[in-house]
């Protein structure tokens, strides 16, 4: 379940981030283009992506053990 939440942060922030570097019209489904400043939005992309990628590691190495 917990990398349920590592999979849906890295889509949200790589997907938000790449709707920002490429300057898309829409905010389409990127919870943070809805909520935040636009000051804000590639910034918390990348902080998005970066979390969840932890999650997913983090699980991963928990399922080893």
């Amino acid at each position: 379940m917990i990398e349920l939440l590592g999979i849906l942060l890295v889509v949200q922030g790589a997907g938000g981030l790449l709707n920002r570097l490429l300057d898309a019209r829409s905010p389409s489904w990127f919870v943070q283009l809805h909520v935040l400043p636009p000051s804000l939005h590639v910034v918390a992309s990348v902080v998005m992506a970066v979390a969840g990628a932890a999650v997913l590691l983090a699980g991963r190495g928990r399922s080893r053990e």
